[in-house]
């Protein structure tokens, strides 16, 4: 039991972990708490860890890593494949920490524990026993 325990902790972690990000760049949480705070702050956070990207396509991929997050959540919330969004959600996480590292230094991704959150998925994604998933009730049609 305390293996799928440790499991759903991990979904429920980087699922909520990618929500808060989100609502965090579209505005949702307090100025006070806020890492960006707006689209648009976030849109120059990103032009600044991705320096080597045409500044014109930085809406594009901005767009493209939120609604990978948000896709990537509620898929480990419910537990819909939950091996292959895990570890889409390691290289996801690790891309964005080599992008931190690479950038502005080793530090801001040590300090956001990205490195540690990007592992945490990579272990998720060995996890093969099932617990509260919808794979459960998709597996027993088939």
């Amino acid at each position: 039991m305390e293996g799928k325990i440790i499991k759903l902790f991990l979904r429920l972690a980087i699922a909520i972990g990618f929500l808060s990000a989100v609502a965090d760049r579209l505005g949702y949480w307090p100025e006070e708490v806020s890492a960006w705070g707006s689209w648009e702050n976030f849109l120059g956070y990103t032009e600044l860890i991705n320096p080597w990207i045409p500044s014109n396509t930085i809406p594009f991929f901005g767009a493209s890593a939120t609604i990978a997050e948000v896709v990537f959540a509620i898929c480990l919330i419910i537990g819909f494949k939950t091996e292959l969004f895990a570890k889409l959600s390691g290289y996801l996480m690790l891309l964005f920490a080599l992008a931190i590292t690479f950038s502005t230094g080793i530090k801001g991704a040590l300090d956001y524990s990205v490195f540690a959150a990007a592992a945490g998925a990579f272990a998720l994604s060995v996890m093969t026993s099932k617990y509260l998933e919808i794979d459960l009730i998709l597996n027993k049609k088939a």
